[in-house]
């Protein structure tokens, strides 16, 4: 069993990163963004690799994807905003 949308949270960190200025990509703070998105976004399990593929094809367009892009980008902002590597914040 898979939560794809985990797959889809990952991704999207990696792209969106670059576009919050004060975020921080250390293995803490790429976690904490992504547990904060994760607990805001509905999972959606899959127990075969067809249901994994037509899922992953379903979340890349339309609203979910959106949905996750502004759940990520607010992950980012609120991470950069209070570190918990250690990192101060300016």
């Amino acid at each position: 069993m898979k939560n794809v949308v985990e797959d889809l949270v990952r991704t999207l960190y990696t792209e969106l990163l670059p576009r919050v200025p004060d975020a921080h990509d250390c293995p803490q703070c790429r976690e904490d963004v992504c547990v904060y998105a994760l607990n805001r976004i509905p999972p959606h399990y899959v127990a075969s690799l067809k249901g994994e593929v037509l899922s992953k094809l379903d979340l890349e367009v339309g609203q979910s994807r959106t949905d996750a892009t502004v759940v990520l980008m607010e992950g980012l902002r609120y991470v950069a905003a209070n570190p918990r590597c250690g990192r101060r914040t300016a």
